[in-house]
């Protein structure tokens, strides 16, 4: 079967937040102020990063696994007498990057793999990476060039559903890692890494291409496609010349900029949207949502947007591929439901039924917006466990939550929203189905 694939990332390439916060205490005089800085604190480089491949870097790796950062400096000092002060460094370095690295790839990979603080944040989600080779799999793909390959998470993914890979990036530290990971989980024979510009690779005798262009520069994140490395347009170039291909470019792009001849299909993993994904030579037109664990899938059917209708006794959230994918007609149809507003997302219906891609709540009060009136409900419900969720509101859910002080055993949801333009509060709780 001929076909291309295109994908759209997201959610494991979002961006970390940090806080900083400033404490001033009180000067003592004669009482000297003093600073406990980390113990790598310094920028991963190709020195230090091959240093803990050799055999006295592997053993440090195995000693400071799991250490935690209060004891960072500790440990550091006491390893420092007999290591290299760097090589400690990267060893402490690289286990607080695996620690971080759990949260997608699992602990036991995770804590056998290498990574770069850029790798950690923009490689892909295990679960979607199988998804995705697991799809190429069942085209009968069993080669790919997978360029701007990063650490090696998709090429892992490949790798373990039996396609030999090509994994090209031109970054010197992250083809090291990318080379060491291969090594590590025992892929070596199916994952050759080469250090090249990707552009320059000839791809003719590979069954398929994936190409992860890059999407940050000096200044963060990059809306522009054309601004990518390689640009947006190179890359549908490479796919387009190969059998089955793949891009990953941001969820947000706008659905009129997706090709009349691609499938596009959004996925979410746990209710976070994380990539979508552009097929060609499969459906051109069909929209799905395809949510992990599972895999779900919903189809678009083509339907124009829901009625709005008065709010009924229960709330659907659709998830967020649901939302992406434009596919909350669909669900409002297979739930005899309608918007609440034809700007906002929420489908409202009167009967409770089972569906994978929407929460449901039951809905027990509308009140237009106003805190003290909600206060004043949430008072006489003995509500202490507050959720709050927004869509079309500019309240933040911290700052509700400071003003309505709830206190109490029983627990509730408040969605901050608008009801056929107004700005209006519907307290429920998640619906629970009718025992028999």
């Amino acid at each position: 079967m001929c076909a291309v694939l295109i994908v759209l990332s997201y959610g494991s390439h979002g961006p970390g937040s940090s806080q900083v916060t400033s404490l001033t205490r009180p000067r003592h005089r004669g009482r000297r102020h003093t600073v406990h800085r980390l113990a790598h604190n310094g920028r991963v480089n190709d020195v230090s990063f091959a240093s803990l491949l050799t055999s006295e870097g592997r053993a440090l790796l195995d000693e400071v696994h799991g250490t935690e950062p209060a004891r960072e400096l500790a440990v550091a000092t006491r390893l420092r007498r007999e290591h290299p002060a760097e090589l400690v460094s990267a060893a402490l370095g690289q286990a607080r990057l695996r620690q971080r690295a759990v949260a997608k790839f699992g602990a036991e990979d995770a804590g056998r793999m290498f990574f770069t603080p850029n790798g950690v944040e923009q490689s892909t989600r295990t679960s979607v990476a199988v998804h995705r080779a697991e799809r190429l799999r069942a085209l009968g793909v069993r080669s790919v060039a997978d360029l701007c390959c990063g650490i090696g998470g998709d090429a892992i993914a490949l790798a373990r559903a039996g396609i030999r890979v090509l994994a090209v990036d031109r970054d010197p530290l992250t083809v090291a890692a990318a080379r060491a990971n291969a090594d590590a989980l025992g892929l070596a024979d199916l994952i050759e890494v080469r250090e090249t510009d990707v552009t320059e690779v000839d791809t003719a005798g590979y069954d398929a291409v994936f190409v992860d262009p890059g999407r940050r520069g000096g200044r963060g994140r990059i809306f522009d496609p054309e601004a990518y490395s390689p640009p947006l347009s190179w890359a549908v170039g490479a796919a387009t010349k190969a059998p089955v291909a793949a891009l990953k470019i941001a969820p947000g792009i706008p659905h009129e900029a997706v090709p009349a001849e691609a499938e596009a299909e959004w996925i979410s993993d746990g209710g976070d949207v994380k990539e979508a994904v552009l097929w060609f030579g499969t459906e051109p037109g069909l929209v799905r949502a395809t949510l992990l664990p599972g895999p779900r899938e919903l189809r678009g059917r083509g339907l124009p947007d829901p009625a709005v209708r008065t709010v009924g006794r229960y709330l659907y959230e659709p998830d967020g591929a649901v939302i992406r994918a434009h596919l909350v007609a669909e669900v409002a149809e297979d739930l005899d439901g309608g918007l609440v507003d034809e700007t906002i997302a929420y489908v409202t219906a009167d009967e409770l039924r089972p569906t994978p891609y929407a929460s449901a709540y039951e809905i027990t009060d509308r009140l237009p917006f106003n805190v003290k009136k909600l206060k004043a409900l949430l008072r006489e419900r003995e509500v202490g466990v507050l959720t709050v969720k927004k869509r079309g509101s500019a309240v933040e859910p911290e700052e509700l939550r400071r003003k309505v002080k709830p206190q109490g055993p029983r627990s509730a949801t408040v969605f901050l929203t608008r009801v056929a333009g107004a700005p209006t509060m519907l307290v429920g709780a998640p619906a629970r189905p009718a025992t028999t």
